[in-house]
């Protein structure tokens, strides 16, 4: 059994880190170096950098902060935002990064999947999936809407499908957001997250809605996720990654 992940998430806005509630009402979370120090000697899995508006913006990430982060981690760095072609995902490679992860330059052009994997591997691709639940007229659930440009706008794909077809084009992983729980702290949505996992054969990474150390076991076996992604219950101090990994491993899970 492949061991499962904790992930810390920075998501920076104009060089700092940033955490919201539903991708809204973002309040600053610190420095984007010194977090990721903090991360690394407390023994996180991997290490996630999300430039939340650099797509919404229209601007190219911030490649010098990067290489920043990069040189004081020893762990996995997977680097996003704002990457729409082959050069970008070459430019945070050679940053430091040791992965891409794409959401709206998916969407807008899906062949940059299969380009990046073919060029760097599909180890090295990630495509992220922010998704919102779909509602009828009666207010019943009929599934979850892929959602780009951080979270601004609504693309009309269902998101297990986009999840597949990710899949087929060459991506190593999916780094799955529900929207509706970001940063509420209730707990993942499991159903979302079980739906993704079940349909696809590569490692899933839930992320939104980490409140409790309940909620990441409840991701990784009820939801079936490879991997567990949290920013503001790490960034504030409630939990550190060390507690999380002693939880889990007492309900039996098996970490690194």
């Amino acid at each position: 059994m492949l061991a499962k992940r904790i992930i810390p998430c920075l998501d920076v806005d104009r060089g700092r880190v940033v955490k919201g509630i539903r991708f809204a009402s973002l309040v600053d979370a610190g420095d984007p170096v010194e977090q990721a120090k903090r991360y690394d000697a407390e023994g996180a899995d991997e290490l996630t950098f999300l430039d939340i508006t650099a797509s919404a913006d229209k601007r190219a990430i911030v490649s010098e902060l990067v290489r920043r982060v990069a040189d004081e981690v020893f762990i996995p760095f997977t680097v996003g935002g704002g990457l729409g072609k082959l050069e970008d995902i070459r430019a945070v490679l050679r940053a430091g990064a040791d992965k891409a992860t794409l959401n709206t330059a998916a969407v807008l052009s899906p062949e940059v999947i299969s380009e990046g994997a073919e060029t760097f591997g599909s180890q090295c691709m990630v495509v992220a999936i922010d998704a919102r639940r779909r509602r009828d007229a009666s207010d019943a659930s009929i599934g979850w809407e892929v959602y780009t440009h951080g979270g601004r706008r609504g693309t009309g794909w269902d998101a297990v499908e986009w999840a597949v077809r990710a899949e087929r084009l060459g991506a190593g992983e999916i780094l799955l957001t529900s929207m509706d729980a970001d940063g509420t702290r209730d707990g993942f949505d499991i159903e979302l997250t079980r739906a993704v996992s079940d349909a696809v054969r590569i490692p899933v990474i839930a992320s939104g809605g980490a409140g409790k150390l309940e909620h990441f076991y409840d991701a990784l076996t009820e939801g079936g996720a490879s991997a567990v992604l949290a920013a503001s219950l790490f960034h504030f101090g409630e939990y550190k990654v060390s507690e999380v990994k002693s939880y889990l491993r007492a309900r039996g899970v098996v970490v690194r």
